[in-house]
């Protein structure tokens, strides 16, 4: 068995420090939409606008968001919406650009 005697199962939470980080998790979950989102729009061509526009917010967003983040799922995260902000961007400018 992997879990201790007794203990609790473990929970899926980004507090794993077990105290209440609102606009850090927040801010991380916006961020990684909106780069999930940013990454996907990016692949279409004719949503070159919205993917760049949502690459350059999740991107500078995301860096914000790092900086005050303070658990690391939520530090995950943010690194996995500003990697797909940043892929996102880089394919809406190559598509057309932000107009």
């Amino acid at each position: 068995m992997l879990d201790p005697v007794g203990g609790q199962p473990r929970k899926l939470t980004l507090n794993t420090d077990g105290r209440p980080h609102r606009l850090q998790n927040t801010l991380c979950l916006s961020v990684f939409t909106i780069g999930v989102f940013a990454f996907i729009f990016g692949f279409i061509v004719v949503l070159h606008v919205p993917a760049s526009w949502l690459g350059a917010i999740g991107f500078f967003t995301g860096l914000f968001s790092q900086f005050i983040s303070v658990t690391t799922p939520q530090r995950v995260f943010n690194i996995m919406g500003i990697v797909g902000s940043f892929v996102g961007a880089g394919l809406g400018i190559a598509h057309g650009g932000f107009v």
